[in-house]
C-alpha cells in the first residue's frame, strides 16, 4: 500500500481533524526516525500514519484499541512488521511487552507528537515554530503539564539509541516541517 492509499483508508474511518493531525504528525516523526536510525522510511511512516486507525470505531477502548486496527489493516494487505508495531502500541490491549526497535519507536513517536502539542499551545502564538526542544525537554518533567502523555512510552526513545533530548529534536523538526497540515 503506498502513502496516499492509505490516507484515503485512514480518513475512510478516522473523521476527527485532531485525530488526523495526530496522525499526520505521528507519521512525520516515524518518517524522521527511520531517517536517522538508518530504517525503512516508508514503512514507519505508514506506521504513524495508521497506527490509531480504529480510535473512532473503538471509541480508544484501551482492551480493544490497535486490535481492531490490526483485523482492518491485515485485510488491507499492510505487511505483518507494520501490523505488529500497530498493535503493540497499545500494550494494554495485547497483554505483551514491547521488545523491538519498531515497537518502541511507534510507541515513543506517536506518544511526542502529543506532548509537543501541548508544549506549542502554551506559547501565545500557538505555533510550533518557537518550540525548542529544551522546552519539550523541560515540560516532560512537569507531570501536572499534559498529564495524559505518558512519560513512560516518551521515554522509550531510549530503547532505540536515543537521548530524550535527541529524541525531542527529531521529532520537533519533524512535526515543525508540516507544521500547517497539523494545525500549528
Amino acid at each position: 500500500m503506498d502513502r496516499n492509499e492509505a490516507e484515503s483508508l485512514l480518513k475512510k474511518y478516522v473523521k476527527s481533524e485532531k485525530m488526523l493531525f495526530h496522525c499526520y504528525a505521528s507519521e512525520a516523526v516515524m518518517r524522521a526516525l527511520a531517517k536517522s536510525l538508518g530504517r525503512d522510511v516508508e514503512k514507519w511512516g505508514l506506521a504513524g500514519l495508521l497506527h490509531d486507525i480504529d480510535t473512532e470505531i473503538t471509541n480508544a477502548d484501551p482492551k480493544k484499541h490497535a486490535l481492531v486496527a490490526e483485523e482492518l489493516l491485515r485485510d488491507e494487505g499492510i505487511k505483518e512488521d507494520i501490523l505488529d508495531a500497530i498493535k503493540m502500541h497499545n500494550e494494554e490491549a495485547t497483554g505483551l511487552e514491547r521488545s523491538t526497535e519498531f515497537q518502541h519507536a511507534l510507541s515513543a513517536g506517536e506518544t511526542i507528537t502529543g506532548l509537543i502539542y501541548a508544549v506549542a499551545l502554551v506559547y501565545p502564538d500557538k505555533k510550533i515554530k518557537d518550540v525548542k526542544p529544551k522546552s519539550v525537554t523541560k515540560r516532560m518533567k512537569q507531570s501536572a503539564f499534559a498529564a495524559a502523555v505518558s512519560r513512560e512510552n516518551i521515554m522509550e526513545c531510549e530503547k532505540i539509541g536515543l537521548s530524550l533530548n535527541d529524541f525531542a529534536e527529531i521529532a520537533l523538526g519533524a512535526m515543525k516541517e508540516i507544521a500547517e497540515k497539523i494545525g500549528l
